[in-house]
């Protein structure tokens, strides 16, 4: 799917040629093992290097230029995946085939060269207003979460079973970590990112392949760099299995936690992807039919497989009266699941949809970068092919196996401080 070599140790270069877009798409990925400090420092650190740079020390000039290189869209931004943190940097810009002057895509590439390596300094760091202006974001960033009740209950319940664990630290890390960031500290992790980072480089687009792959080995001038240790994170367990918060609001907000010894990459990770997908991943699955629609019992219900933390959740919005039915309910369907109690319908629409999904995805450009980034750790090459006929392989004994591995972490209910009711009595 890609081509890939390495231009310096720890910094890879991956170039697909293709013509299916008329756009070429760029994106640099630094990573580093997930902490708190260096979520909430790489999350600060990703909005100053987004509005501003040496060349163009305003947010209005960077804007005006990316618009007079025919509209090109360039923005960092910060995330994490498994035990790693990434701040990447996503570019599409117009493909010079198309143009009547040939450089604009050369004139892109000085433009990254700019924003990686001559950052809006003062005094050799960051400048101070810049820094605090781009803290209040992140924070208010953070804050937000807690006026999103399902984004918040799905915080909660994972702080509660994965505390101090890559599964619970949010990329942005937290206030008082983010509060705690100065212009020097946040220069000194610029520094490390530039210098320490593993990196990987894609570029997507009807390019020539050797000229681009030259032009970005000289604009992208990074040294060789040591693989990062991960530090020991904890997988300590919580001392009960149900936790009921209460707070201003109506609806209730049931979720749970299952964890499963299957992860990202196991021989088992389709057939997994699968059990979600008729447990609760579509609006087929046994939760949305029964617990939503049989028993009107919710206003959503669904599951998600994280699976590079081997968790499993269930969400959903319920009255607080309907709590215990609701568990009731859900716990059902995962023992219909472990008795093989699964429809041709709900298995071969599950696999479908996990087909048409992939598909979609590889429909644009930034899709095909990602899949590409996430799939090629497996250590082949990536293929539709390959993955669907996996799926097709999966039968209904291999969902009851994965079903039986579930195993309950915990409940936590979000509900109103009146009429909330304790699903243990």
């Amino acid at each position: 799917m890609f081509s890939t070599i390495e231009i310096a140790k720890g910094v890879s270069l991956h170039i697909r040629q293709s013509t299916q877009f008329k756009t070429v798409n760029l994106s640099i990925k630094w990573r580093k093992p997930l902490t708190v400090k260096d979520a909430a420092e790489r999350s600060v650190l990703s909005n100053v290097m987004q509005h501003s740079n040496g060349k163009f020390k305003k947010s209005a000039e960077f804007r005006s230029y990316l618009d007079d290189l025919y509209g090109t869209v360039m923005y960092f931004d910060a995330s994490k995946r498994a035990n790693d943190h990434t701040v990447v940097l996503n570019v599409e810009t117009v493909n010079d085939q198309y143009l009547a002057e040939n450089k604009v895509l050369d004139d892109v590439i000085d433009l990254i060269q700019t924003a990686i390596f001559n950052p809006n300094f003062e005094n050799d760091q960051f400048i101070s207003t810049i820094v605090e202006r781009e803290k209040e974001m992140v924070i208010q960033r953070i804050q937000s979460i807690f006026d999103d009740k399902t984004r918040y209950a799905h915080q909660r319940l994972t702080q509660l079973i994965r505390p101090n664990h890559p599964a619970s630290i949010s990329a942005n890390g937290t206030i008082e970590e983010v509060k705690n960031i100065t212009p020097e500290s946040l220069t000194k992790a610029y520094h490390s990112m530039i210098n320490d980072d593993k990196i990987d480089i894609y570029v997507l687009g009807d390019v020539d392949v050797d000229a681009i792959q030259q032009k970005l080995v000289n604009a992208l001038t990074f040294k060789d760099r040591e693989s990062i240790p991960y530090p020991e994170y904890e997988e300590s367990k919580p001392e009960k299995d149900y936790f009921n918060e209460k707070q201003d609001m109506n609806q209730g907000k049931l979720h749970i936690g299952y964890s499963t010894p299957i992860k990202f990459g196991d021989e088992d990770y389709p057939k997994m992807q699968i059990f979600n997908g008729v447990f609760g991943g579509y609006a087929h699955s046994k939760l949305f039919m029964n617990v939503r629609e049989r028993e009107s019992l919710a206003y959503y219900a669904s599951s998600s497989y994280s699976s590079h933390y081997g968790l499993v959740y269930v969400v959903s919005g319920i009255e607080p009266s309907n709590e215990k039915k609701a568990i009731d309910v859900i716990n059902e369907q995962l023992e219909e699941m472990k008795n093989g109690n699964i429809s041709d319908l709900e298995l071969n629409q599950t696999k479908a949809m996990l087909g048409s999904q992939l598909r979609e995805a590889l429909d644009s450009a930034r899709g095909q970068i990602d899949i590409y980034d996430q799939y090629k750790d497996l250590g082949e090459e990536f293929s539709i092919d390959k993955w669907r006929e996996r799926w097709k392989k999966v039968t209904k004994e291999d969902l009851q196996e994965m079903a039986s591995q579930l195993k309950l972490e915990a409940v936590y209910f979000l509900s109103g401080k009146e009429g909330a009711q304790d699903a243990n009595n």
